[in-house]
């Protein structure tokens, strides 16, 4: 059963991505997905020990950096909002 979710993210980056996935004949919705299905496949006990950063790699701009600037859940949703003003 599928399920609908809002994310929000750079534009520059979802258009990179809309344009890997067509080239995958893959739609938007199901490559996250499979990111998804990456991630929560095994026990990773970091972002870093991900199998998908070299595939992060490919449709971004750059190195992969993860940051963790704040130690409560509550201080990153804070922080993020603030960002966004």
């Amino acid at each position: 059963m599928d399920t609908k979710i809002t994310l929000s993210f750079n534009k520059e980056i979802i258009d990179r991505a809309k344009d890997f996935a067509d080239q995958n004949n893959i739609s938007l919705s199901r490559l996250t997905e499979f990111l998804y299905a990456q991630m929560t496949s095994k026990n990773y006990q970091s972002l870093e020990e991900l199998p998908i950063a070299d595939w992060v790699n490919m449709v971004s701009e750059g190195e992969v950096e993860y940051k963790r600037t704040s130690s409560s859940r509550k201080a990153m949703k804070d922080e993020f909002f603030d960002s966004k003003k």
